[in-house]
């Protein structure tokens, strides 16, 4: 009896939480991403195959269409630039349009600077339309971003790790045992699409994205 209850108990949690690895670049072949201010194109490298979306004024997402993410874990790999005022980039989710979603997004001009208050501004959290990062920095400073530790290298490939459990999100870097970022949500949603994230004036490259849905 004790055997079957385990059994059980595994099949039950296996159910309740499967991670899917998604291809990317077949959604954008299949017309799958509705992409919202960038032009997107394939990017392929050795352990990355993935998008790269373009640089232009205003913000930028990449949606999954027909994807609904509520609870559970985001994980991919990203690439910004070391330019200035010019490298955000991230992921959305509990998306409903363009201007209604939450993101966690990397500044990764600040990673490796000593200068404060640059330096705690590495990782950044926003939800849309209320609280946009000048709002909460102005409202809540210092809570809702971070300084990265240890500081990875700014123009390469990055992993990270968002998990949502209940109104916590905290975000892991390059596999770090401890998140750089841990945040209640202010989403007005809690539930809807995932897109890839770049900010004003940024582009960025996306890879490996696997999603485990609670």
């Amino acid at each position: 009896m004790l055997c079957i209850s385990m059994l059980i108990l595994m099949m039950d949690s296996s159910f309740a939480q499967k991670t899917i690895s998604i291809n990317i670049q077949k959604k954008v072949k299949r017309d799958d991403v509705h992409v919202i201010n960038r032009d997107i194109e394939k990017l392929s490298e050795p352990g990355h195959k993935g998008i790269r979306l373009d640089a232009r004024y205003g913000d930028g997402i990449a949606w999954l269409k027909d994807f609904e993410f509520a609870e559970g874990i985001i994980e991919f790999d990203v690439r910004g630039k070391d330019l200035k005022q010019h490298s955000f980039v991230g992921i959305a989710f509990h998306g409903y349009d363009t201007l209604t979603y939450e993101a966690i997004y990397l500044r990764p001009f600040h990673f490796r600077t000593s200068e404060l208050p640059y330096k705690n501004r590495a990782i950044q959290y926003i939800a849309r339309p209320i609280y946009r990062w000048q709002d909460l920095r102005e409202q809540f400073p210092g809570k809702y971003e971070n300084l990265i530790s240890p500081a990875p290298d700014p123009d390469v490939w990055i992993k990270v790790r968002i998990v949502l459990k209940g109104n916590i999100i905290s975000t892991y870097i390059n596999d770090n045992m401890e998140p750089s970022l841990v945040v209640e949500s202010l989403g007005v949603l809690k539930k809807g699409s995932i897109g890839f994230f770049v900010a004003d004036t940024s582009g960025g490259d996306f890879a490996n994205l696997k999603i485990t849905r609670k």
